[in-house]
């Protein structure tokens, strides 16, 4: 006869959540007077897959490449991929007026300074 006993799970035992291991996108940031444009390199990323929110004064983007096709994979180099990057949002940004578009794999965000931020010539006169 054998005898077997049931124990409480312990933390060994218990698996913790899946963790997603995100890539960070190459980034590029530039200024000009009216705001700035942030590009982020995300190939394989349809517009479906990307996410862009102002959070607490952070701008954070995400993108999730899925494979294309179903069925059985046969043969394969490429692989799922999630990318996200946090950037502190600068003040002079009009969250509210944040424009994205996607072109070619590379995630373009506009973001305009508010007008009373924008830098302006003052002209000297007599």
């Amino acid at each position: 006869m054998t005898t077997t006993t049931e124990t409480a799970p312990t933390a060994a035992t218990v698996r913790a959540p899946e963790r997603i291991q995100y890539i960070n996108p190459v980034t590029s940031i530039y200024e000009d007077a009216d705001g700035f444009t942030v590009e982020a390199e995300m190939p394989g990323v349809a517009r479906e897959g990307v996410s862009v929110a102002v959070h607490d004064g952070e701008l954070v983007f995400t993108g999730s490449k899925a494979p294309r096709a179903s069925g059985t994979r046969v043969y394969g180099e490429s692989a799922r991929a999630d990318y996200r990057r946090v950037f502190d949002l600068d003040p002079a940004v009009e969250a509210d007026k944040i424009t994205a578009r996607l072109d070619q794999g590379v995630l373009v965000l506009r973001l305009p300074k508010a007008q009373g931020r924008k830098p302006r010539h003052i002209v000297v006169t007599d």
